[in-house]
């Protein structure tokens, strides 16, 4: 009689933590914007960074990497789409500015959703559609102006929506990675950061050039905090959170990250939003809420 609320207690630890990594993540986009560090210069320091942190720490509290073969090589793999991820949201941040690049990502969701009906067999409410249509459509108002007065809208829009797709997988490869063995969070995310490392090397050697190193000891500072709060506070809240909840709740509740990086980027850079922007904000909130509470089939 008991067990719904029981579920609904254990689920709000994990929601809570989701939220506040997410609003993190988000802020991160602000330190991507005013670094001159090339995009997958950016995503390579920002995980070398935080492998060290989280491997001193694992070394620290003495956890062990898992024994599991598949459960590292998931962890890894989580680590090369976050990789992916990361540069080809800086692409976007720099293309369409931090809002819009990271609403996008967002559209992350609907990779989500359709991996967990796909692979997961979770059920989709009446509910949790109609949530899902109000923040596609609610991002849709939000993002449709930049097309009219950005050149680079085109590239930032591509970019932004395929960091979504690889965000999703990799949120998806951190989930299998529990399947196989329960991993302690200090060397998940050890693993995932060396993943991201592994793939970004090559790409930031040859697509990014002269801008590898940062130029100034405040790029240096910049860049440690970014790997230090948004990779490991940020996304290692976010990695815990994650195997606790469905995947379709997920991805509603990651659409924290954006809302908060438009608010950012209106009230800190400036930027000019319309009232269909806002208009947009207020049904993606709504759909947030939406999928927060309708969790029958999470």
């Amino acid at each position: 009689m008991n067990s719904p609320e029981i579920s609904r207690n254990n689920q709000s630890l994990p929601v809570f933590g989701l939220l506040v990594g997410c609003v993190l993540f988000g802020m991160g986009s602000l330190i991507v914007a005013h670094v001159s560090v090339g995009s997958y210069a950016m995503a390579f320091w920002r995980l070398l960074v935080s492998s060290l942190i989280f491997g001193c720490l694992m070394v620290i509290f003495r956890q062990h990497f898992p024994s599991s073969r598949r459960a590292i090589g998931f962890a890894l793999l989580s680590g090369a789409a976050l990789g992916l991820d990361l540069a080809l949201w800086h692409e976007s941040i720099h293309a369409v500015g931090p809002g819009i690049s990271t609403l996008l990502n967002s559209l992350q969701i609907f990779f989500l959703a359709l991996i967990g009906v796909l692979f997961y067999s979770e059920k989709q409410s009446m509910v949790r559609i109609i949530s899902l249509v109000l923040a596609v459509f609610g991002i849709g108002l939000i993002a449709s102006p930049e097309f009219a007065s950005n050149m680079q809208a085109g590239f930032g829009f591509v970019a932004g929506i395929a960091s979504g797709a690889c965000l999703a997988l990799s949120m998806t490869w951190v989930r299998q990675a529990h399947r196989y063995e329960t991993v302690a969070i200090l060397p998940l995310m050890t693993l995932v950061a060396i993943g991201g490392m592994m793939i970004l090397l090559p790409l930031m050697l040859w697509l990014d050039g002269g801008r590898i190193l940062p130029s100034s000891l405040t790029e240096i500072g910049w860049i440690v905090i970014y790997g230090a709060i948004m990779q490991c506070l940020a996304w290692g809240v976010i990695a815990y959170s994650i195997p606790k909840l469905s995947l379709t709740l997920t991805g509603l509740l990651l659409l924290s990250e954006p809302v908060a990086a438009l608010l950012l980027d209106y009230f800190w850079l400036g930027k000019a939003i319309d009232s269909v922007q806002w208009l947009g904000v207020c049904l993606t909130l709504v759909a947030i809420y939406l999928g927060s509470i309708n969790r029958k089939n999470a």
